[in-house]
């Protein structure tokens, strides 16, 4: 008995019964209900860490996942179990907290589990420059860019995040906004949010205006909760911010209830954008700007790469996919 049994048993798709294994709350309570209903019924038994699948066989692929909140890896998870299953691969999945080490993590199993491959679906580059060496398996990252790191058996596919983040600036100047404020992510120099502000801070140069970080930047971890806080410690700080930039939809997610509990409407007070194109921002009120990433690429490239990089000798490969910005109802042009 696997997963990917329980899966046909249900009639819910892998993506979701692995949530319900991992005690992940992204589930409706009718799902779980019927997949802990099967898992009794079949008699499966995960592992006893209940952030880990069982993984028969121990030259299965693993696919260690940064953060458990980020709705983002979710839609891109989904999508790489679907594809590995056609392939006929077995998966192991970990979901490691977004400060955790993902290459130590990724020796350790590879000591105990000898995972024939890993996707690591996001990355701190700080940990890759550190001891990524000691693993000799073809990988893949999502999401992060790692061809600076050189390594022979890391390829990489993500988003432009510069020059994304430099788009979403543009168009809030262009909407009339001058101090814009940004949430999400930290300084560090190997973090995605870097990359983002780098965009923002060339956007404002082009644009003749200034962005400082103690006034307009508010860190925050990837989560509706954190967001939510970094939001209402930005705007009041700075309660002349007419926009706000979150460096991930559900980081938006969490800015937009903040500022509706501190009295103010969207966009009629505060305009807000999110990054990531996550099917919450569609059906959030009012909709939510952001930045769409090209989950079903993402996903298609780094399993298939991986796949090839396993049965023959390839050269890594580093490209960016696809992104858009979709403009729906959260921002408001501000009258001259």
């Amino acid at each position: 008995m696997t997963i990917k049994d329980i899966a046909r048993l249900s009639g819910y798709s892998l993506g979701t019964v692995s949530r319900v294994l991992n005690n992940h709350p992204d589930v409706s309570e009718t799902a779980r209900r019927r997949v802990l209903e099967v898992v009794k019924e079949q008699g499966f038994e995960p592992n006893s860490n209940a952030r880990h699948l069982k993984m028969r066989n121990p030259s299965s692929v693993a696919v260690l996942v940064k953060g458990s909140q980020n709705l983002l890896f979710l839609d891109i998870l989904e999508r790489i179990q679907a594809r590995f299953e056609l392939s006929g691969e077995e998966v192991y999945v970990a979901y490691l907290d977004e400060d955790e080490d993902e290459v130590k993590y990724a020796i350790s199993l590879s000591k105990q589990r000898r995972p024939k491959g890993f996707l690591f679906l996001g990355g701190d580059m700080e940990f890759f420059k550190r001891e990524f060496d000691q693993i000799d398996v073809p990988c893949v990252l999502l999401t992060n860019n790692a061809e600076s790191l050189g390594a022979g058996n890391l390829s990489s596919f993500s988003t432009d995040d510069g020059t994304a983040a430099e788009e979403v600036m543009d168009y809030l100047y262009s909407c009339g906004h001058e101090n814009i404020g940004v949430i999400g992510g930290n300084l560090s120099i190997d973090q995605i949010s870097y990359g983002r502000l780098k965009g923002v801070k060339r956007s404002a140069k082009n644009h003749g205006q200034s962005f400082e970080l103690g006034k307009q930047y508010e860190p925050c971890r990837f989560s509706m909760a954190e967001g939510y806080e970094a939001a209402k410690r930005l705007l009041e700080r700075n309660p002349g911010i007419t926009a706000l930039f979150a460096l991930g939809d559900v980081i938006a997610l969490g800015a937009m209830r903040a500022a509706a509990d501190m009295g103010l409407s969207i966009p009629g007070d505060i305009s807000i954008v999110g990054f990531d194109g996550t099917a919450s921002s569609e059906y959030s009120i009012p909709r939510l700007t952001t930045v769409k990433q090209d989950t079903e690429q993402l996903a298609d490239r780094g399993v298939r790469t991986l796949l090839q990089s396993i049965h023959y000798e390839l050269p890594t490969v580093h490209e960016y996919v696809p992104y858009k910005l979709i403009k729906r109802e959260s921002v408001a042009e501000l009258s001259a």
